[in-house]
C-alpha cells in the first residue's frame, strides 16, 4: 500500500503544498535583495545611552507573552502529571500532545524573537537580521504547527512545524549568503497563506478552538504598520513609528494562542475535579 494512501485528503493537500513551495525555492530564478539589513528605520531615537530606543523596546512585549506562555505550559503539564497520577483522564480532557508540543515551540520562538529583534535594532546589518530572522522562524514554525494540528491533523503539526523550521532556516542563509530573500519570502508568505486557508476550514478532531482569523488580522495589521513606518512617525510628530507599532500588533498573534490554550485548560479542570486543588 502507497505511503500517500494513509493520509488524509488535508494531509496530502498540505504535503502538496510543502511540495510546491519546495520546489519554488529551489528552482525559481533568485530575487535579489543586495545590501539589505541596514534599515534604514525611521525612528533612530536613542535613550540613556540606548540606541535606536523604541524599535528595541518595542520587543518586550514579545518577550513578555512567550514567558507567559512557556509558564502556562509548564503549570499544565506539572498539573496534567499530577491529575494522571491521581486518577485516569476523562476522555475529553486528554491534552493534545503534538498541538503542546507546537505550542512549546511557538512560545520558545517568542522569546528568541524579542532577543533577535533587538539584537538587531541596537544596530542594524546583514548579520544581525540573520539573526532577528532565525529567531522569527522558530516562533513561525510553531505557529504554523499549532495551526496545522487544528485544521488538518494532530499528528501533522509536529512534522509541519519541523519542516518549516528547517526551511526557514536554510532560507536564512540563503538570504545572507546569497542576497536572494526568495526562499524567506516563500516560508514567511508562503506560511501565512497556508494559515489564512487553514483558517477557513472546519477544525480538526480534537481542535482546542485556536481562532486563526485573529493570528491573520495582527499579522496583516503589522505589516500594514511595517510598510507605513515613516508616515506614522510624522503623523504622531515623532512619537512613535510604524516599526516600533509593528512590533507591538505582532506580538498581539500570540493572544488566540494563550487563549485557546487556557480554555482547553479551563476545560481539563473542568473534567477533573482533583485537578482543581493542584496549582502552580
Amino acid at each position: 500500500m502507497s505511503q500517500l494512501s494513509l493520509l488524509s485528503r488535508p494531509e496530502r493537500a498540505l504535503l502538496l503544498f510543502f511540495g510546491l513551495l519546495l520546489l519554488t525555492g529551489l528552482f525559481a530564478p533568485a530575487l535579489l535583495a543586495p545590501g539589505v539589513g541596514g534599515g534604514p528605520f525611521a525612528d533612530e531615537r536613542g535613550w540613556a545611552g540606548l540606541p535606536h530606543a523604541m524599535d528595541v523596546l518595542s520587543n518586550l512585549p514579545f518577550a513578555a507573552l512567550g514567558v507567559w506562555g512557556l509558564r502556562w505550559l509548564q503549570w499544565h503539564d506539572r498539573t496534567h502529571e499530577h491529575v494522571q497520577d491521581a486518577a485516569p483522564l476523562h476522555p475529553a480532557a486528554q491534552p493534545p500532545v503534538n498541538l503542546l508540543d507546537c505550542a512549546w515551540m511557538f512560545f520558545a520562538g517568542l522569546v528568541l524573537t524579542a532577543a533577535g529583534s533587538a539584537f538587531y535594532h541596537l544596530q542594524p546589518d546583514a548579520v544581525r537580521l540573520a539573526a532577528d530572522r532565525a529567531g522569527m522562524t522558530v516562533a513561525f514554525a510553531g505557529l504554523i504547527g499549532c495551526a496545522v494540528c487544528e485544521r488538518v491533523s494532530a499528528r501533522a503539526g509536529w512534522p509541519a512545524a519541523w519542516f518549516v523550521l528547517a526551511a526557514g532556516l536554510l532560507a536564512v542563509a540563503v538570504c545572507h549568503t546569497n542576497d536572494n530573500v526568495l526562499p524567506w519570502a516563500l516560508v514567511q508568505f508562503g506560511g501565512m497563506l497556508l494559515v489564512l486557508a487553514l483558517a477557513l476550514v472546519r477544525p480538526a478532531q480534537g481542535a482546542i478552538g485556536l481562532r486563526l482569523g485573529w493570528v491573520i488580522f495582527f499579522y496583516a495589521l503589522a505589516k500594514l504598520f511595517e510598510l507605513a513606518d515613516a508616515p506614522i512617525y510624522e503623523a504622531t510628530h515623532h512619537l512613535l513609528a510604524g516599526h516600533s507599532l509593528k512590533h507591538f500588533t505582532a506580538a498581539l498573534a500570540a493572544l488566540p494562542v494563550l487563549h485557546a490554550l487556557q480554555a482547553m485548560g479551563r476545560e481539563t479542570l473542568r473534567h477533573n475535579s482533583g485537578a482543581a486543588a493542584v496549582t502552580a
